[in-house]
């Protein structure tokens, strides 16, 4: 293994442990992140820009400051890759999108962005997307196709696969995504990495999604430790978000205190209505078994869950609807032409049908909430099925039309802003990464952290490197 192997493989907090120690240096680090993405971006395509000269300038900056003992913030010198929907000022933020002007002005960095700058974090690039964030998977008619770092013929996931496929390579230990029916959940479970949908305004969001409130920010990551720390940073204040939550404990605090004595509920399939593959559930069950020998009672428990996909799909169509109000005829032609189909959907609701998908949100998040009052965490597979051909919205003999067909684990937990979490608990015989998802009540983040941390300590999460690139 050469240096710049070894220090692609190191998360951000064995970076940060070697920089205190003068191992290595925030430029070597840098040098090393830069040659992995040249080498694994042909392959993949998790990248629509890389910011080389910034990253290394930044990196000095940051090596100057470890040298003199006076580090900046929580993640001096380590790099962080950025899903291409939040602003970064100094480039474009084009959304995967014919649509945006390059041009800018593009003067403003997004809130979590901003504050990565603070803490001294090394920028590296942005990461791809689907158009505006629509769908589950990630391909584009700006950027193309991004692909499985285990399989190359099959998706990434999305709506943040270049965030879940760089992190998963080694092109940097973080990276922030954005999810608004599993964007984040959903890549990290066919990449094999961790990522969090923490409850909604935990991480300020500026401009605000026309997606509305079921749009999350969320870090991606290694590792739950990492993403504590990074969503440390992220959480920070920001004024041009007024629905942001206040200032929470810090979750690296508590990460460490287990799950002996939690009470989980265990859905496996949302009491029959979802089919999960055998393979898929199997890793599932023994991923919670494996919380239960660590203290926590487990019980099969399903919550009270009727497919709220109506709701989701008259809120989420009507968002597209309004992402894509101000374009022309010449510019809608350059859409996704799945996204101009439920654009079309979306500007035939009417104010009444919103309003009816609202009511059923909160009868969704009473009955959610009625669930929190006996048991601590929900677990369920994060999805039914594994990666599957890239290129496509659905796997092609699933008879689904549109991504929430294969999606029934993720989406409702947007409706209800709950805290839920992806961790990785083993491959499928084909070698692709399978998915647990932990789900707690509305502002219970530190729980879900804490009992993903405890599945990576005990080793339950470990995965084979990927094989395809």
């Amino acid at each position: 293994m050469t240096e710049s192997m070894f220090l692609t493989d190191l998360t951000a907090r064995q970076l940060l442990a070697g920089y205190e120690k003068g191992d290595f240096s925030p430029v070597d680090v840098a040098r090393a992140t830069l040659d992995r993405i040249e080498a694994v971006e042909p392959l993949v395509n998790a990248f629509v820009r890389v910011d080389a000269d910034e990253a290394l300038a930044a990196a000095e900056a940051s090596t100057t400051r470890w040298r003199a003992k006076k580090p900046q913030g929580l993640l001096d010198g380590v790099p962080v890759s950025v899903k291409d929907i939040f602003l970064q000022r100094g480039g474009p933020t084009l959304r995967g999108s014919r649509t945006v002007d390059p041009a800018g002005p593009w003067t403003e960095d997004a809130p979590a962005v901003a504050r990565l700058r603070e803490n001294g974090a090394v920028l590296i690039g942005k990461t791809t997307t689907p158009e505006f964030g629509w769908k589950g998977v990630t391909d584009s008619p700006l950027s193309g196709v991004t692909r499985n770092p285990y399989d190359l013929s099959r998706t990434a996931g999305g709506s943040s696969g270049g965030s879940a496929a760089a992190v998963a390579l080694g092109a940097g230990p973080l990276s922030i995504g954005t999810d608004g029916g599993g964007s984040v959940r959903i890549p990290a479970s066919f990449c094999g990495i961790f990522a969090l949908k923490p409850t909604y305004g935990r991480i300020p969001l500026y401009p605000s999604s026309p997606f509305g409130t079921l749009a999350h920010a969320g870090p991606m990551t290694r590792d739950a430790a990492d993403a504590a720390l990074l969503l440390d940073v992220i959480s920070g204040p920001d004024w041009r978000d007024w629905s942001q939550l206040a200032p929470a404990q810090a979750l690296r605090a508590g990460l460490g205190e287990g799950v002996t004595g939690l009470r989980i509920g265990f859905s496996p399939s949302f009491g029959g209505q979802v089919a999960v593959r055998p393979d898929v559930a199997a890793a599932v069950r023994r991923g919670v078994g494996r919380l239960a020998e660590l203290g926590a009672f487990i019980e099969e428990a399903d919550p009270d869950i009727s497919d709220p996909v109506e709701a989701f799909h008259t809120l989420w169509f009507t968002g597209a609807a309004r992402v894509t109000q101000p374009l022309g005829e010449e510019q809608r032609a350059l859409l996704d032409p799945g996204l101009t189909e439920i654009v079309a959907a979306g500007s035939e609701a009417s104010a009444l049908d919103y309003l009816a998908a609202v009511d059923a949100r909160m009868e969704l998040g009473r009955r959610l909430g009625r669930f929190h009052e006996t048991y601590d965490l929900l677990v369920t597979p994060t999805l039914p099925l594994t990666a599957f051909e890239a290129g496509v919205e659905a796997p092609k003999d699933s008879g689904n039309r549109r991504w929430t067909g294969w999606t029934p684990f993720t989406y409702p937990f947007n409706l209800t802003q709950q805290p839920a979490a992806a961790v990785p608990c083993g491959v499928d015989a084909d070698g692709l990464p399978i998915g647990l998802q932990l789900i707690g009540a509305r502002h219970a983040d530190a729980l879900v952290m804490r009992a993903a941390h405890a599945l990576y300590e005990s080793g339950a999460t470990s995965l084979p490197a990927p094989t395809g690139a």
